[in-house]
């Protein structure tokens, strides 16, 4: 059986006496094992960061920016051979798979331009003969808490701005589809990262607690599920380090009565089912505005979910794969049944979808339901499968209510031609990330990402500028350079805001 190890100091780890296994999402076999890493495995990837680190942080932006400018074109050239292995680990279809390959890779792109996000500022005669300057440090070791749904795209938005920051940096990604993320630190040896600098690190929760607890760590960022998210937060917190923790999502699409309903469902059928609905980013949940919309979008969206293709994830057809294992297919369908037992009304039930020749994977087809309410766990909860739900609202403002009132607030989306209607909504709704006719409103690599309440705790987002600050700490210098003794009173030192 194949083995999915460490890499620690540039080689493979030691042998390791807990394992788990690695499915293929298509078939429901095993392919793979990974080793569950210890508090020992830690420690080696923390001597090893910490021996090459200070040289790292040393060397001079530009030469580091070399460094990831080469990452990316490797990365490119291996993008096939990467979206086929990223594939039949998560079950995505390989569009979405060099999808979730690119949207890391813009972050590296923004990470080669680190000379200049990194540059300090500056104040020439702050006082008689004193100047004040500060710099933006790197923190020493970082560490990155990553979730099955995006092994690639979210490992290199902490590791792209936290290397190029000058940081070595330790990956935990999830056990689940681990193989991606070992594939991503060779290729950051072969574009001339020092050994040391990123690690991949295997394992469970006694890993997650390991980094957690490391006190040479000093900075962690997590993505994954919002209970979990706030146990990483207040253990890391408590022990000295910077952390943000990014958790679940409850994403809102509102849909004015003068949206283009033909485009709405186009982009539901990407932004609710797209991915087999395991991303955060994904759009769940539908609120029609008044019931001639609803009537008529849900008239729209029926046959369009039934048109969708459901296929393994080599198939260049399939608008989704499979689901990522056999618990995660019993979850997602437990919660269509929770939806059912509430009184919303399903209208399309995707529970039973079976593929011919692989009767055994983690299939789930698109299921859809009509008059959820908010009162209804189904609603308050994140399904994070391929399931639609439409959340009648007689109003714009019940509709802006909806998605404030949640306890999530990862996305919203508002689909209107109106102007007055979007800018309102924009500035008003309690949610992290605003589209306006778009579905998925992740922003460019340059800005930042970050959902509100219990979608984000901390205060720092991912990547961009954001990512700059979290991954640094600044140094503020006040200096003079006196013209005559030390005893001149002339040259005597006056603090600023003494005159």
């Amino acid at each position: 059986m194949r083995v999915i190890d460490h890499v620690i100091a540039g080689a493979a780890g030691a042998g390791a006496t807990r394992h788990a296994d690695v499915f293929d999402p298509n078939s429901g076999a095993v392919q793979a094992r990974v080793p569950l890493g210890t508090a020992a495995d830690l420690d080696r990837a923390v001597a090893a960061a910490q021996a090459a680190q200070p040289g790292w942080a040393a060397t001079n932006p530009q030469r580091r920016a070399r460094v990831m400018f080469r990452f990316k074109e490797l990365v490119e050239a291996n993008m096939d051979a990467l979206a086929h292995m990223l594939s039949a680990e998560h079950g995505k279809v390989i569009a979405d798979s060099k999808g979730d390959i690119q949207r890391g890779l813009e972050v590296i792109e923004f990470a080669c331009g680190i000379p200049h996000a990194l540059k300090g500022e500056y104040t020439q005669g702050a006082g008689p003969g004193i100047d004040v300057y500060s710099m933006r440090m790197p923190l020493g070791i970082g560490a990155g808490i990553t979730p099955f749904n995006f092994p690639a795209m979210i490992p290199m938005w902490m590791f792209g701005v936290a290397i190029a920051c000058g940081n070595a940096f330790l990956l935990k990604p999830s056990e689940r589809d681990p193989s991606v993320p070992v594939r991503l630190a060779e290729l950051m040896l072969e574009a001339g990262a020092p050994q040391g600098i990123l690690q991949v690190v295997q394992g469970d929760k006694e890993m997650v607690d390991a980094i957690l607890d490391h006190p040479a760590i000093g900075a962690v960022s997590f993505v994954g599920s919002s209970d979990i998210a706030h146990y990483v937060y207040q253990r890391g917190v408590a022990a000295g380090k910077r952390v943000q923790a990014m958790g679940g999502a409850k994403n809102h699409g509102i849909v004015m009565p003068d949206a283009d309903l033909d485009q709405v469902v186009a982009d539901l059928s990407g932004a609710a089912f797209g991915s087999a609905g395991e991303r955060c980013m994904a759009l769940p949940v539908v609120v029609p505005v008044g019931d001639k919309t609803a009537d008529a979008l849900r008239e729209k969206l029926i046959p369009a979910i039934r048109s969708l293709r459901v296929g393994i994830s080599t198939d260049a057809e399939a608008q989704y794969g499979p689901v990522v294992n056999a618990a995660h297919k019993a979850r997602v369908e437990n919660w269509i049944q929770t939806g059912v037992d509430e009184g919303a009304e399903l209208v399309i039930d995707g529970r039973g979808f079976s593929l011919q020749g692989h009767e055994q994977g983690f299939f789930i087809g698109p299921s859809l339901f009509d008059r959820v309410t908010p009162g209804m766990k189904s609603y308050q909860e994140e399904i994070f499968g391929p399931v639609l739900q439409i959340v009648r609202a007689p109003d714009f403002e019940t509709a802006l209510r909806l998605p404030s009132e949640h306890q999530y607030g990862n996305g919203v989306a508002i689909f209107t031609r109106n102007g007055h209607a979007a800018r309102e909504f924009a500035a008003r709704v309690n949610v992290g990330m605003v589209g306006i006719n778009v579905p998925i409103p992740v922003p460019v690599a340059y800005h930042s990402f970050g959902g509100w309440k219990r979608s984000a705790f901390g205060d720092v987002n991912q990547h961009g500028m954001e990512g700059v600050r979290f991954w640094t700490k600044v140094k503020t210098v006040t200096q003079r350079w006196p013209d005559g003794g030390v005893g001149d009173a002339a040259n005597a030192f006056v603090i600023p805001t003494m005159g």
